[in-house]
């Protein structure tokens, strides 16, 4: 018998289609070591397996058990004990799937888990940011609020500061009470180098009062609570100086803010 027979049956074995005298005659020729078929087998099996892998899952029907349990017992290792070649080769390529099938199982967790804990620390990241910004928000409606508490009493006086020396774009607004107090609005002042603050102060007949110090943001605006003069004492002038960022308790650096006598 040449191998032209083979060459149809080899794709009918592969479906588990093949019965009776021809797939004896079939294994035993697959016994005897034919590269051909067995290659031919091969092929089979992987586009089994990939249109199996394509196919939705489904629930086989009972008989689909019982026939297969039959197949199982008619295929029994020979006489010799050895079992057919390509069984053998089936059963190494179901494990070679289930084992690229665990691999792939366990990337793509990994993936997801790395993605899920990015996301984690990314919504962290956000969620402080919005607490740092509502409570900025918050101390900024405060300041708001005083402000307008302020502008209730007839008491109270707005007061124009003017850019000087090295800031002659800067301006100012000073919301002041003889005895509350008041605050500092400032606007174009330029940001306050490394290790250096603006510092506000009071100065009425006598030295300049320390006012407490302050810093601007990116766009050059800042606001600062400026506190009462001991006794009530009159101010005549508010100034803005550069100075360093603990502050000083007498002037230092450049005036860059001043208001007219």
């Amino acid at each position: 018998m040449n191998h032209e027979p083979y060459d149809t049956l080899a794709a009918t074995y592969a479906l588990g289609a093949l019965d009776g005298e021809e797939r004896v005659q079939f294994e035993r020729h697959l016994a005897d070591g034919c590269a051909v078929c067995e290659a031919a087998l091969r092929a089979s099996a992987e586009t089994l397996a990939a249109l199996a892998r394509s196919a939705p899952p489904m629930v086989p029907p009972p008989r689909v058990k019982e026939e297969l349990l039959h197949r199982i017992a008619t295929t029994a290792p020979a006489r010799d004990g050895r079992r057919p070649r390509p069984l053998v080769w089936a059963a190494g390529t179901v494990a070679a799937v289930i084992a690229v099938a665990a691999f792939t199982g366990a990337f793509v967790a990994a993936r997801y888990e790395g993605r899920l804990g990015q996301m984690a620390r990314e919504a962290a990241a956000l969620r402080a940011r919005v607490q740092r910004d509502e409570a900025a928000l918050q101390e900024q409606i405060a300041v708001y609020r005083n402000v307008v508490d302020l502008l209730r009493d007839p008491q109270t006086q707005i007061v124009t500061l003017r850019g000087l020396g090295p800031s002659p774009g800067a301006s100012g607004r000073v919301v002041w009470h003889p005895f509350n107090g008041g605050h500092v609005f400032v606007a174009n002042l330029p940001s306050a180098p490394t290790g250096k603050a603006y510092e506000m102060w009071t100065i009425g007949d006598a030295a300049p009062q320390p006012a407490g110090v302050f810093q601007v943001d990116t766009a050059g605006r800042g606001t600062h609570r400026i506190p009462p003069v001991e006794g009530g004492k009159p101010v005549k002038v508010f100034a803005v100086t550069l100075e360093p960022e603990g502050g000083v308790p007498a002037p230092t650096g450049p005036m860059v803010l001043a208001s007219s006598k």
